[in-house]
């Protein structure tokens, strides 16, 4: 069995976190860093990351997410928004980006650019928003595997008020909206989930050959 079956096997939604035993900053850095390389569609990356580290707006979140205790007892919470700015303006500096990463010049990118653009005006701005956020879950995948590889607990949370952590944390003014979080740490030795045989169904039921 390879490592990472090994790993997905091991994880789980953390319910009951170790309150005392923190992710190392080291390994925090390297899971953001695994958020940043996350794929997504036209490698837009239409995301921010909100790491929330403030005690009392830990609180205040945990309030708007109906009190589950992951949220202030985890050693770190992230709240994976999706970017409400993504329009013709902020392709062009996504293609002004590629040019300067890739020493390409802008004139060479313009099909590129055309298509980008292209494919978001056929989209109104509640299905560019909706559009946005089906590449934060693909980020979110990324980091719950990492984070599994490297033995952290993670608990994936959609169970809060959208409308609320965005005003807690000023979401607006960030040009970002509130989709998914990930509570991050380690599991308590007393949480009973972590027990529980993992239910999946065979894989002749999910996998389709033709």
């Amino acid at each position: 069995m390879t490592d990472i079956i090994k790993s997905l096997q091991w994880r789980y939604a953390t319910k009951k976190f170790n309150t005392e035993k923190k992710v190392s900053e080291a390994d925090l850095e390297e899971l953001l860093e695994v958020l940043r390389l996350a794929p997504s569609s036209f490698g837009l990356q239409p995301w921010k990351f909100v790491v929330v580290k403030n005690t009392e707006l830990r609180a205040k979140l945990k309030e708007a997410a109906w009190n589950q205790s992951q949220v202030v007892d985890a050693s770190h919470f992230i709240v994976l928004c999706a970017r409400t700015d993504v329009d013709e303006n902020f392709v062009k500096r996504f293609v002004e980006l590629i040019s300067k990463t890739q020493e390409i010049p802008v004139e060479n990118l313009k099909t590129s650019h055309d298509t980008m653009v292209g494919s978001l005006s056929r989209m109104d701005e509640p299905a560019r928003l909706d559009w946005s956020k089906k590449q934060v879950y693909i980020a979110l995948g990324m980091l719950l595997e990492a984070a599994a590889l490297k033995g952290i607990d993670a608990c994936p949370m959609e169970g809060f008020s959208k409308e609320k952590f965005d005003e807690i944390l000023n979401l607006k003014e960030e040009n970002a909206a509130a989709t998914v979080a990930c509570a991050l740490g380690y599991r308590s030795e007393d949480d009973r989930a972590a027990s529980r045989a993992k239910v999946r169904f065979a894989k002749d039921d999910i996998v389709v050959v033709k």
